[in-house]
């Protein structure tokens, strides 16, 4: 299987795009704890098709996280990441199953659906100060890993668990980081195994991988010259009109 041939009817300029949004959404995640999985969608659907986009930030995911890790690796708390991982692990791989068994238009309702939801459920969640113990991060894990499993740009519900159980700032973006990592191999190994990891997929994955490792230390540096409800406005917009987007298209399949 070439790489390089999941390339096939992608311009040069097409190609700048998506490296050139990966490096934005690889800051935006860097400063915020998620973006990648909320914006990449909005560039990869209309290329490529809704089918491969959450095989690619699956896998692309990997080198995000890991580079935000050792960003902020100091500020990790190893017990409550086990505890998502640990809640999550069962029903992440089920929600990575269910994913490959939908259509093309099935695949853009579902991620269309979730981008759309996402704003509104952040900004619940803030507004009620909600907070929570290990137990309660385990239940809410559970259905966390549904999620993440089927869909794209579900990071903001584990970075609203995080911070509902106590965590902070460098905290949370290092711990959803550990977590992240584990959650997309996975997803990756369900993917794998249900054979929807195509050489298109591992082109693009690569592609949006390397552009964004140094996305989280570029976002280390920029963190106090950049207000976060900036780039969270922005988000929430273009997370909303790419849903919609995404959904009149399946819709009218």
């Amino acid at each position: 299987m070439s790489i390089l041939a999941g390339f096939a009817d992608i311009s040069i300029a097409q190609l700048v795009l998506v490296g050139g949004v990966a490096l934005f959404a690889s800051i935006v995640g860097g400063l915020a704890g998620y973006g990648t999985g909320a914006l990449m969608p909005l560039v990869l659907v209309p290329l490529i098709g809704a089918e491969p986009v959450v095989p690619i930030i699956a896998i692309s995911a990997i080198f995000a996280n890991i580079s935000r890790f050792v960003a902020y690796f100091r500020h990790a708390d190893g017990r409550r990441a086990l505890i998502v991982i640990g809640a999550a692990a069962l029903t992440t791989a089920l929600g990575a199953y269910g994913y490959t068994r939908l259509t093309s238009a099935g695949a853009a309702f579902v991620i269309g659906s979730m981008l759309i939801l996402s704003v509104p459920l952040r900004r619940l969640l803030k507004r009620r100060d909600v907070r929570i113990g290990d137990t309660g991060l385990g239940v809410g894990a559970v259905g966390y890993g549904v999620v993440v499993g089927g869909t794209s740009g579900s990071g903001v519900i584990l970075l609203s668990l995080l911070m509902a159980c106590g965590l902070e700032g460098a905290a949370v973006i290092a711990t959803d980081a550990v977590i992240s990592i584990v959650t997309s191999l996975i997803k990756i190994s369900v993917f794998g195994l249900a054979g929807v990891v195509t050489a298109q997929v591992l082109a693009f994955a690569l592609l949006i991988g390397v552009i964004a490792i140094p996305g989280a230390f570029l976002a280390r540096a920029f963190v106090e010259r950049m207000p976060v409800h900036i780039h969270t406005a922005i988000l929430d917009a273009a997370v909303i009109v790419g849903g919609t987007v995404m959904i009149t298209a399946a819709l009218r399949h």
